[in-house]
């Protein structure tokens, strides 16, 4: 099945893969992409056919954070409160599927994320990480939560205050991904994994899950909760989305 952003397909073992589908773009989302995931997350991850969730991009990336060259939704579209991102990002965290991220090139913030909401995260050799909001004046609050959770406390002061690129190395050793193998092995380790997660019981997966998130820190509803917000208005935020469409050093970047 193919979306308006992603492709959706359900093998014969019960597998389903989401793929972001926005290649020409670097599967950077959208608010439609953010819309499909978070209804296809919850479809499937209803689904009695379904057993597995694999998240992964097709094209040369996983996925490179938001689309800031992305057009405002019109009157109409706003006239439905859209989903936003730390909704998306809840319902890919309390899944109650079994789910895979399989990173290849970059995943950059929100798409570092997402591969850090997944309950299991392969890399290819060649993939790389960054969380670089604080580049463009916009603290990362609707995903910080989440990584904070993935990758620790210190790691994700250390890294998003830099913005830095990680590689897919420095990834596992921080905990942001599980595994690391070479491209060419990548879909061969993907493909053990799976069949490890199909030999659970689905019920008891779907238990685990739930029970596992009351242990987690922050909490879930904790991180629903937070009504932190950042002004995506400021002059900060106006002069690094500006940047980023000029290909230019911000203007807090000292020469």
């Amino acid at each position: 099945m193919t979306l308006q952003t992603l492709t959706v397909e359900v093998s014969p073992r019960r597998v389903a893969a989401i793929a972001l589908n926005r290649p020409d773009k670097g599967n950077a989302f959208d608010q439609t992409m953010l819309e499909e995931l978070d209804a296809q997350f919850k479809v499937l991850g209803s689904d009695p056919g379904v057993r597995v969730i694999v998240l992964r991009g097709n094209g040369r990336h996983f996925c490179t954070g938001a689309d800031l060259s992305a057009h405002k939704p019109d009157a109409e579209a706003a006239a439905k409160p859209p989903v936003s991102m730390r909704e998306v990002l809840a319902t890919i965290d309390t899944c109650p599927k079994p789910t895979i991220a399989v990173v290849h090139g970059a995943a950059v913030g929100g798409g570092a994320t997402f591969a850090a909401c997944c309950d299991v995260a392969l890399a290819g050799d060649r993939a790389f990480f960054s969380i670089p909001e604080v580049r463009v004046g916009m603290p990362p609050l609707g995903v910080m939560p989440f990584l904070v959770r993935a990758m620790g406390h210190r790691n994700f002061r250390r890294y998003g205050l830099s913005g830095e690129r990680i590689s897919a190395a420095e990834a596992m050793r921080i905990g942001l991904v599980h595994q690391v193998c070479e491209m060419v092995e990548l879909e061969d380790m993907l493909a053990r994994i799976t069949d490890e997660l199909l030999h659970g019981a689905p019920g008891a997966i779907a238990t685990l899950k739930a029970a596992a998130a009351e242990f987690a820190a922050p909490t879930l509803s904790a991180i629903l909760a937070n009504k932190a917000t950042h002004d995506s208005k400021s002059a900060e935020a106006l002069e690094g989305v500006a940047s980023f469409r000029e290909k230019r050093k911000p203007t807090w970047y000292p020469k």
